[in-house]
């Protein structure tokens, strides 16, 4: 028997939920092959076989919490039991109590909630208490639509993801922590869809990947950023950390919640190496291939709420960073050209940041510097 352990989930994350098992106890797979996802308040993370074999119990099923090193189930090698080929998540599988099962886990939880092991109903073989039948006592099934009566179908209570619930906590503790306020521009984005039109083709034909806003904007931060240090710069207790490398994170928005991968190195990177960044670093975090590394140590935010359409936000910061851009939708506005009006595609742009470390004129000076170089986007290529 091979026991299929809950693997390092990443610096400073200790507990995962279990989410979707892909095969059902004796069912057989080969080595490598997906069993199961566990989900973090940061990535989801796939736990592959051990060894080819048959999945002989489950000791975790959907939504347990688990820990580092819990035994996750247990598979029996080199079974001849033919393989699934469903690859389909497993609906609800039941607990399989494991021979040995953790008993320093349950102990634990009975010490911390000051519980005695007679008074909880067991699950486990030969009457054992699981780590299950624990955390059912302590926190007891919510009632939900699917246990009321089918007339009084107008609620859903569901549990929160462990990531919504990290992304709740995160952004609560920004706006309890960090003095936020946030300034506003507009820039002209003519030139740089003009740009973009002309030389889209040749582009996406060089670097098989498309010339989008994001390289544009995350350039233009880099640039100011190095004008005003304090916008990539940090609080730690009483000092600040003033870094001296530009490593952007960028949200993006996945079924499971808003994420920030981070761009390395943004100041050594052409514009298609931003674009092929972004379109890999997009795709694999809604797909929750992220790794852990690829989520930590940004120094500064951007978000594009105009991919789904909002005119104006306040972005909140990301810490312990200080600040983020917003980014929004293009508009065809009426705007003053010297002495004319003319229709032009506008957007508009938002800095959210720390009063505590970014002085006013510090931030409406990036948002300026900012709107300079997207109006005049060969300033990027001159650093001027």
């Amino acid at each position: 028997m091979k026991d299929i352990l809950v693997p390092i989930l990443g610096e400073s994350v200790t507990e995962a939920t279990v989410g979707k098992w892909y095969i059902n106890a004796g069912e057989s797979i080969e080595q490598d092959g997906l069993l199961v996802e566990l989900e973090t308040d940061k990535v989801t993370l796939e736990v592959n076989a051990p060894v080819s074999g048959t999945l002989k119990e489950i000791a975790f099923p959907k939504g347990s919490i688990v820990n580092l090193g819990d035994i996750l189930g247990r598979m029996e090698e080199g079974s001849e039991i033919p393989k699934t080929t469903s690859q389909q998540p497993v609906k609800n599988p039941e607990p399989a109590a494991l021979p040995a099962e953790n008993p320093p886990s349950v102990k634990k939880m009975l010490a911390e909630n000051n519980l005695s092991a007679s008074a909880i109903p067991s699950s486990g073989k030969d009457g054992r208490l699981t780590k299950t039948d624990v955390l059912q006592f302590v926190a007891p099934p919510s009632k939900t639509s699917a246990n009321r009566p089918k007339t009084n179908d107008r609620e859903e209570r569901v549990t929160m993801s462990r990531l919504r619930k990290k992304i709740a906590e995160r952004l609560k503790n920004a706006q309890n922590t960090a003095a936020i306020l946030t300034t506003f521009n507009e820039i002209d984005m003519s030139h740089v869809m003009d740009l973009r039109k002309r030389l889209q083709e040749s582009f996406q034909a060089s670097h098989g990947v498309k010339l989008g806003f994001m390289s544009f904007f995350l350039k233009a931060c880099v640039q100011a950023l190095k004008e005003i240090p304090a916008l990539n710069a940090e609080i730690d207790g009483t000092d600040i950390v003033f870094k001296h490398y530009y490593d952007l994170g960028v949200a993006v928005s996945t079924d499971r919640g808003l994420v920030v991968p981070v761009v390395r190195n943004v100041d050594e990177l052409t514009f298609a190496d931003i674009e092929k960044a972004i379109s890999d670093l997009g795709t694999r975090a809604k797909d929750g291939k992220l790794e852990i590394s690829e989520l930590n140590g940004g120094t500064f935010s951007i978000t594009n709420g105009g991919t789904f359409g909002s005119l104006m936000s306040t972005p909140i910061i990301n810490p312990p960073q200080c600040g983020i851009l917003g980014m929004h939708a293009i508009q065809n506005r009426p705007v003053a050209i010297g002495d004319k009006v003319e229709i032009r595609p506008m957007m508009y742009v938002a800095l959210s940041y720390d009063h505590r470390l970014v002085d006013g004129k510090e931030a409406v000076t990036f948002l300026v510097r900012i709107k300079q170089m997207l109006e005049d986007p060969e300033r990027l290529l001159l650093n001027v």
